[in-house]
């Protein structure tokens, strides 16, 4: 076939140059001319195609923009000239031998042509993946989630959704009952995504959380925030919907995962385009009600099955642990298994509670209390999904813990709870013993959580501190709650947008009421028939203003009132019925500016003004013996307390008054450091001194009796957050001059000692030096920010001793003339030998943190280190020339360091030898570090390396083998 091609060839070749005059060397071979148009034309639209991609996913933020703009501009030329020659070719066809001319006049140019495309096309493909590079971080955000990779159903599952997005399936609907692992296959699915090692399927994914209660601004304003719009807060769902289906539509390629959707939602009112219009959006939505998806139109709907037997044995002994394997046991574990029908999360709550129970009486009472708790109502629904939680709950060892349970449904779904305001309503209700005293009672409200923790009845909440209910446990709480009696009756209103109460709904019999979260507006102005409600929840209604005179007349029993985040001006006199309250809880009362005479709440126990407005303490507080806990944090307007009434409250044991206006003094008719000391009770006590008041070491014994406490001297800005106080024995001198001051006598109570915004600080460790007579021994944290002083000794001023010897953290911030840390160590005489934190920030001319070698060999305790933006570092710690290079590490117990920002940075030790125990390091902005102390043998305790990607390919090893053997262990982190 070539032969004849080429006889062909040269024939034509041969007619054409007696036809036209011209060589033929001049002229394309005609077959190789037909094969070169058909390959243009079909490389022009694939670079055609590229170009769009790369200008869909380009971002001029992130991206250099030189070399995609100059890119961009040729394809856009070569498209051009490409197109006027194909149009030529097409006019020419029919003319002179059946297109022959064309092959003699074009051959060369398309030929030219076809070669320009190919070369663009190289250089698209490189551009396409920098810019994909770029921008996948900002395409997918990885969720936390369970691996499903070794459950073969949950797997192919997923391949099935990825198989359905690429076939051009335009939405998909995932359905199933609650537990069975919608959630976690999307989660999956989302994640695969964003790992995918080639260039991403979308442009972006987006992830909400719809939950039961639709709400179309939240689910907006989410969408806008992964697009970087933002959303006004007074705009209509409306407009908003405009903007973002405008915005959406210049999104080339975009998955929409709608999680937890309990009714249809319109698109449009949405502001998403629909995927018949817009070919590039998919939707995906998991939910437990076909009904949704045929509502929403969804192309394909896709059932989730319950995990098979092995697949649900194989997770139930990874709950419950080597003991479901046991020969007298693996038969009723297998039985207990089969009873969870296959559903993930009644599974894993069954196996947990079963976890290192040995006996077979109770893996035989487990299976016969499954077999016999049938719920009534949904068929199928409460059969598969109550009857395990229920179990759960049966379980729990005792009433109290049970009814502590169903407390955390009056919260909203998807709510996290903050712990300490659980258990103070736990404790109000009665479900602690309120003879304990205050700490004991967080104690055993800690344990209770940790136990409803531990039978995955609850769950870690969003933020620190927190917990929450899964959705489907809630529903069942709920259900176990409306099932009872009379003993717990509730009605739960909480966080579904309500405006207005029915006074129908509180006619019943109830024990709880739930309204928080909600957009109420008013509350019923007539009598409630509320005899036995003891916990009232109407926190978080920003648009409730006003209470009516006689709400509260019909609450007799009330023990919980809760009115934190209102707006309301003012409490009603009817409030003072209320003969039974234990729990007055008013913060972020922001327009709440005095408080009605509390004289008759002889039994209140906890009141909460934290944020409010209050200017002075309410009439009559002096008769309130049995408060236990008063919160006054940021009162901004607070400027009185009157002489005589703090003094009164006996059974105090918490004054909280973190960021108050008040200061405490000497100040004539006001309340003083004395009456503090008359409080029996008092166990923690957070409060700001007046600058003139006295800090003699003899007035300050009565603060021995504290178990925590926080005082400032000067600036209210630098009091710490509760979490950190509620720990320690803390005293904070900010803004203030101690040349003069004698802060000895504060030393010998304290945990903790900040010196913020201080000066004179070198007199005053001078001071200290002089005078003391032993050391100070109490203090374990030391810290000193934003300060100007030196801290180099006078000649023979240096203390002959540790005068800290017991110090384990050390904090060093914006310190301007600090050159290490050995100037506070010859200062004070420090050892650290039992120090575990260093931490040393933002100051500019330290050029090492400590030398090593004379009275300090080793920091032996040392666990954590972080070093951050002091430029003028150049090494760790310095070892003297007499110390031995060969001598145990310097810092042989450290577990993680953190540098960041050490530009001169070159070494952490001249010595030589690792860090055996690190477990966590990070580096950042540290280009000069070439060596870290780790070797072959740091992989057994390593969990994490952090860094640039170039600072670790140009790290430095004693062995080549080293850094192949620690890889596993590196993540790249960009500089912050």
């Amino acid at each position: 076939m070539e032969f004849v091609a080429s006889v062909l060839g040269s024939v034509v070749a041969e007619a054409c140059r007696h036809l036209c005059g011209f060589p033929c060397s001049k002229f394309s071979n005609p077959f190789k001319f037909k094969s070169n148009v058909n390959d243009l034309e079909k490389e022009i639209q694939h670079l055609t195609d590229l170009r769009s991609e790369v200008e869909n996913e380009f971002n001029f933020e992130s991206v250099s923009t030189t070399r995609v703009i100059e890119w961009l501009t040729a394809v856009g030329g070569v498209e051009s000239k490409v197109s006027s020659t194909t149009t030529d070719l097409s006019a020419n066809k029919e003319k002179c031998y059946g297109g022959f001319v064309n092959c003699c006049l074009r051959g060369g140019e398309v030929a030219k042509a076809l070669k320009e495309v190919r070369r663009l096309q190289a250089d698209g493909n490189s551009i396409a993946n920098m810019v994909a590079a770029h921008g996948q971080s900002r395409a997918v955000e990885h969720i936390p989630a369970q691996s499903i990779e070794d459950q073969p159903t949950a797997s192919q599952n997923l391949a099935k959704i990825l198989h359905l997005l690429e076939d051009g399936v335009g939405s998909i609907g995932v359905w199933g009952m609650g537990g069975v692992g919608k959630t976690t296959l999307v989660k999956n699915l989302n994640n695969k995504l964003g790992n995918s090692s080639s260039t991403p399927p979308f442009g972006m994914v987006i992830w909400v959380t719809v939950s039961k209660q639709l709400d179309l601004m939240r689910i907006q304003t989410r969408i806008a925030e992964r697009l970087s719009m933002g959303v006004d807060k007074n705009d209509s769902t409306e407009n908003v919907a405009i903007k973002l289906h405008r915005r959406l539509k210049q999104q080339n390629k975009f998955l929409l995962i709608l999680d937890d959707v309990w009714e249809g939602i319109d698109l449009d009112a949405l502001g998403v385009p629909r995927p018949e219009v817009h070919p590039g959006c998919k939707i995906i939505l998991t939910t437990r009600f076909r009904d949704v998806c045929r509502e929403m139109k969804t192309d394909v709907e896709f059932k989730m099955n319950v995990l098979n037997d092995a697949e649900a044995w194989y997770l139930f002994c990874k709950s419950a642990g080597k003991v479901a394997t046991l020969r007298h046991i693996k038969p009723l574990a297998k039985a207990v298994a089969k009873e969870c029908g296959g559903l993930p999360l009644e599974i894993i709550i069954m196996g947990t509670s079963m976890r290192g129970k040995t006996k077979v009486e109770l893996w035989n009472n487990s299976l016969n209390q499954l077999q016999s708790s049938l719920p009534y109502s949904i068929k199928g629904i409460e059969a598969k999904v109550y009857r395990p939680l229920k179990w759960s709950y049966d379980s729990l060892q005792g009433k109290d813990i049970k009814h502590c349970f169903l407390y955390c449904a009056l919260f909203p779904e998807d709510f996290s709870i903050e712990i300490s305001e659980l258990v103070q309503c736990w404790w109000a209700e009665g479900l602690i013993d309120n003879q304990k005293n205050y700490d004991d009672i967080h104690n055993t409200g800690i344990a209770l959580v940790e136990s409803l923790k531990d039978c995955c009845l609850l769950e870690d909440g969003d933020f620190k501190d927190t917990v929450k209910m899964h959705d489907v446990v809630r529903d069942v709480a709920l259900w176990i709650a409306s099932s009872l009696e009379d003993e717990c009756k509730s009605l739960v209103r909480s966080g579904v947008s309500l405006s207005h109460i029915s006074p129908v709904e509180l006619s019943g019999p109830l024990k709880r009421v739930s309204f928080m979260l909600n957009s109420l507006k008013s509350l019923p102005n007539c009598v409630m028939q509320c005899s036995e409600v003891s916990t009232l929840l109407l926190q978080d209604n920003p648009l409730l203003r006003r209470v009516p005179e006689d709400f509260f007349v019909g609450f007799l029993a009330l023990k919980v009132l809760n009115m934190s985040g209102t707006h309301i001006r003012r409490l009603p006199l009817s409030l003072l019925q209320l003969g039974q309250l234990h729990s007055l809880l008013l913060r972020d009362c922001i327009y709440l500016e005095e408080l009605p005479p509390l004289g008759s709440l002889n039994r209140l126990q906890v009141l909460d003004c934290n944020g409010t407005g209050i200017k002075e303490l309410p009439n009559e507080m002096e008769q309130l013996s049995n408060l236990r806990v008063l919160n006054l944090s940021r009162t901004d307007y607070l400027k009185t307390i009157q002489a005589g009434v703090v003094s009164e409250l006996s059974g105090l044991e918490i004054l909280d008054m973190t960021h108050s206006n008040y200061k405490w003094g000497v100040k004539e008719g006001q309340a003083s450091l004395e009456e503090l000391g008359c409080l029996e009770q008092l166990i923690f006590c957070s409060i700001g001194l007046d600058r003139n008041t006295c800090t003699a070491s003899e007035e300050l014994v009565w603060i021995t009796k504290l178990k925590r406490f926080q005082f400032l001297m000067g600036s209210t800005d630098s009091m710490i957050d509760k979490r950190t106080k509620y720990k320690e024995r803390v005293v904070i001198f900010s803004d203030l001059d101690l040349s003069g001051e004698r802060i000895g006598g504060w030393l010998t109570h304290v945990d903790a000692l900040d010196l913020d915004s201080c000066w004179g600080l070198n007199g005053m460790l001078e001071t200290l030096v002089t005078n003391s007579v032993g050391c100070f021994s109490c203090l374990k944290k030391l810290t000193i920010s934003h300060s100007y002083s030196s801290f180099k000794p006078a000649e023979g001023h240096g203390a002959q001793y540790d005068l800290l010897p017991n110090l384990e953290e050390i904090h060093l911030h914006f310190l301007k003339h600090l050159h290490s840390i050995s100037e506070l160590v010859d200062h004070l005489g420090l050892r650290f030998s039992k120090l575990r934190v260093m931490e040393v920030t933002r100051c500019p001319y330290l050029d090492h943190l400590l030398d090593c070698g004379g009275v300090i060999l080793t920091l032996e305790n040392l666990e954590d280190l972080k070093v951050s933006s002091c430029p003028e570092v150049v090494e760790l710690f310095k070892c003297s020339s007499l110390s031995n290079s060969e001598a145990d590490p310097i810092v042989p117990g450290l577990q993680r360091i953190k540098l960041t920002d050490l530009p001169k940075l070159n070494s952490l030790s001249r010595q030589r030898g690792t860090w055996p125990h690190l477990a966590y390091v990070e580096v950042i902005g540290c280009d000069s570090l070439k060596k870290l102390p780790l070797s072959k043998r740091s992989a057994n305790a390593l969990k994490e390396i952090v860094g640039e990607l170039e600072w670790w390919n140009r790290l430095e090893w004693d062995r080549i083998d080293i850094q192949s053997k620690l890889q596993p262990f590196f993540k790249e982190q960009r500089p912050y």
